[in-house]
């Protein structure tokens, strides 16, 4: 049931079910929010999809767990996925349509066109998953085509493909509004994410260890410390807290994604720090923005 309406939420599974609804939404006068997922979802979900009622009058959630965005030996197989429960969450923060395409649906057969935002999709985590953003990029665009949102919603939790959104929506010219959600964090500090579900008990007491390391850097930068010097804390302390592999921990530019000079931060600048490190068999980002 939908919480705003008391009315059942409306599940449809194929493009032309999803335009008539959006059709007739607009024909009344209504503006459509859109929060796309991969299900398994959590509250950091689910405070997406309060963002967006609150920017618009319908609101649109998808579920589609995105095959092009998965490398080879990555988990698409193994991805959690829980449909009617996922559809039962959205119900209770007051989503108006859950859209579950197929993947027919999303990429028709013989399909050979692909986004691609080059330059920042090459950087960072696309060092390590090159093929990542471009699947992101590619589902997104098609997504929107679809649901024809005014407003849409992506968690900072994911700040690279957050900016990527943003860039690929400037040049395309899409007219869709990017609005970006706070990352939702367990007590400890540690982001929700849907692959926290694999962490074994041990390794979810240790994980907070990279927003801790993330945010003692901020606060070193805030005083003055040198990049280097407090990037180099960091790794070593993730390091220490048992994370058996740490792909980077950097400093960004926050709307270009490139590396910072090794100078103190001048007064008034805006950073982000990013990080992703392995815990176990799961890989585990995080961000947080860092001034002086």
């Amino acid at each position: 049931m939908n919480s705003s309406t008391g009315k059942p939420v409306a599940v449809v599974r194929t493009r032309a079910e999803l335009g008539q609804l959006i059709r007739a939404w607009k024909q009344a006068g209504e503006t459509v929010g859109f929060v796309p997922t991969m299900g398994a979802l959590h509250r950091g979900h689910l405070s997406l999809v309060e963002k967006a009622r609150e920017k618009a009058s319908r609101t649109v959630a998808s579920i589609f767990v995105n095959p092009t965005q998965f490398a080879p030996g990555e988990d698409f197989d193994t991805y959690p996925r829980d449909s009617d429960a996922d559809i039962s969450k959205l119900a209770s923060v007051g989503c108006d349509l859950v859209y579950l395409p197929t993947v027919e649906e999303m990429y028709p057969d013989g399909n050979t066109t692909n986004v691609r935002v080059e330059g920042m999709s090459d950087l960072l985590d696309g060092v390590y998953r090159p093929h990542f953003f471009y699947g992101v990029a590619t589902v997104v665009a098609r997504l929107f085509i679809h649901v024809q949102p005014d407003v849409a919603v992506f968690g900072e939790k994911d700040y690279q493909q957050l900016q990527i959104i943003r860039r690929m929506v400037r040049d395309l010219g899409f007219p869709v509004e990017i609005i970006g959600g706070e990352t939702t964090r367990d007590a400890d500090g540690l982001a929700q994410s849907s692959r926290n579900l694999y962490l074994t008990a041990d390794e979810r007491i240790a994980a907070g260890a990279l927003q801790a390391a993330l945010h003692r850097a901020s606060v070193r930068l805030a005083i003055g410390v040198t990049p280097s010097v407090a990037l180099d804390e960091a790794r070593a302390l993730v390091t220490a807290a048992g994370f058996r592999k740490l792909d980077y921990i950097s400093l960004v530019d926050p709307d270009t994604l490139l590396d910072l000079p090794d100078a103190p931060l001048a007064p008034g600048t805006v950073a982000r720090l990013l990080g992703a490190a392995w815990m176990g068999k799961t890989r585990l980002i995080d961000n947080i923005s860092a001034t002086r």
